[in-house]
């Protein structure tokens, strides 16, 4: 209770705070990590899902690859949960300036929040790898074997796939909020995944929180640390 309680006083003092999210955010909306025990990378598949989803696997076997993809990464039935609203919230209060998240599940959105930089895409945006055009979720999980637009070329989801680049200009968004917020709060992230993680190394502000059940590589660095479900952390913190 100390530390919710410490929190909630960092949020009442301060109003330029930026969250910094992964996976940890929407398993308790139901969709699935990577790397816990129970996540993806632990699951059996005729290759690893790092391979599956990698930029020169989607080039040599589209067809595996959107197997894999519409049956293990278009959840459609999650809903917001307690971290997605309430952050939804602080950002209706002035507090909150921006999500930065790893996440490609449209869960923040869909809670409300205006300013989110998806580091590494959506599944609710895709195009047309020829001729550009653009479909929605509901095409993707449609299409039977390799999706494909009405020109012929093959339909591709706007994720970030091992091998590729960020966004340049979710970057640039993304390192302006980190560097200019005087609260960062890193959630339910192990902060495993590069070039996403180095962003942290951007913050110059006044109070860095983690919040993670398991340990991470910033945990020393932090003002506070929470190591318990964020949902569960965010359910207690009262916006005013």
């Amino acid at each position: 209770m100390k530390e919710i309680e410490k929190l909630q006083q960092i949020i009442d003092k301060y109003d330029n705070i930026v969250f910094f999210g992964g996976a940890g955010v929407s398993t308790e909306s139901g969709i699935p990590d990577f790397r816990s025990v129970d996540g993806l990378y632990n699951q059996q598949y005729d290759y690893p899902p790092e391979t599956i989803l990698s930029h020169t696997f989607f080039m040599r076997n589209p067809q595996e690859f959107f197997r894999f993809y519409q049956a293990k990464m278009l959840c459609d039935t999650a809903k917001p949960n307690k971290a997605h609203l309430k952050l939804a919230e602080l950002e209706q209060a002035g507090k909150l300036k921006g999500i930065i998240t790893q996440n490609i599940d449209n869960l923040h959105q869909m809670a409300g929040s205006k300013n989110v930089w998806e580091l590494h895409g959506s599944v609710y945006r895709n195009y047309c790898v020829r001729c550009g055009r653009a479909y929605d979720f509901a095409f993707m999980k449609k299409a039977s074997g390799i999706p494909k637009c009405k020109c012929g070329g093959m339909v591709k989801p706007d994720v970030v796939l091992y091998e590729e680049s960020l966004d340049g200009h979710t970057l640039e968004g993304a390192v302006s909020a980190i560097s200019k917020a005087q609260v960062l709060i890193i959630g339910g992230t192990s902060l495993a995944v590069y070039p996403a993680a180095s962003l942290i190394d951007y913050f110059r502000g006044e109070a860095l929180v983690v919040i993670n059940k398991a340990p991470t590589p910033r945990d020393k660095q932090a003002d506070l640390l929470i190591q318990a479900p964020i949902g569960e952390v965010f359910g207690q913190i009262t916006v005013k």
